[in-house]
């Protein structure tokens, strides 16, 4: 019983190592560009019905957690399909490499937000930028099992953010702050991971 259990244990240790080495493509460019789109609509949603985010603050969170809740609902229930598509026998250990890698960065942002609102509202107009930083954090994460040049739409992030904490003022929570990060921002993840399907000769 115990090789029993010693070679089933050696087996998920090869499955898991091929997981890592292997490229993820899990993440459809339709749903992914389909959350950059979600990103713009929530933009101009919030353009309308939040005009003063900085006296409204409640519902300038809510325009964007809901935003966040429905793009990743959306993109999990696609990861999860297209995974056991793509890597059939190797499902389930790819999905768990690819929550492990952007996990940390949500829970991060989460923590962040929830500290903020209760100790420091004075400094709620930078979570827009923290927000994008911590963002570009899971992608650069995710890197390593995504096509190289996946770096780019890490840097992008990582530059939007920096420069909406640059604005130093309520500034920062502009719709388009939002908007305009997370929309072409996913749209170019969508684009090179389109790019990187063709290549490879794969159907989106």
């Amino acid at each position: 019983m115990n090789d029993l259990n010693k070679a089933l244990g050696d087996i998920g240790d090869i499955r898991r190592q091929m997981a890592r080495t292997t490229e993820f493509r899990g993440y459809g460019p339709a749903t992914l560009a389909t959350t950059g789109v979600i990103a713009i609509v929530a933009a101009s949603i919030q353009g309308w019905r939040v005009p003063n985010p900085a006296g409204n603050i409640s519902n300038y969170l809510s325009v964007w957690i809901w935003t966040a809740v429905l793009c990743a609902g959306l993109t999990g229930v696609q990861m999860y399909t297209r995974t056991r598509r793509m890597h059939s026998g190797m499902s389930q250990e790819m999905l768990h490499m690819a929550v492990e890698q952007f996990l940390p960065s949500i829970g991060a942002g989460l923590l962040i937000t929830m500290v903020l609102l209760r100790n420091v509202p004075s400094a709620l107009w930078m979570l827009p930028g923290i927000w994008q930083v911590v963002f570009s954090l899971g992608v650069f994460s995710s890197c390593r099992f995504l096509p190289r040049p996946m770096l780019a739409a890490g840097a992008w992030y990582l530059l939007t953010g920096l420069y909406c904490i640059g604005l130093g003022d309520s500034r920062a929570l502009s719709p388009w702050c939002m908007g305009v990060p997370f929309g072409a921002g996913q749209l170019l993840v969508a684009g090179i991971l389109l790019f990187s399907t063709r290549e490879a000769g794969d159907e989106n």
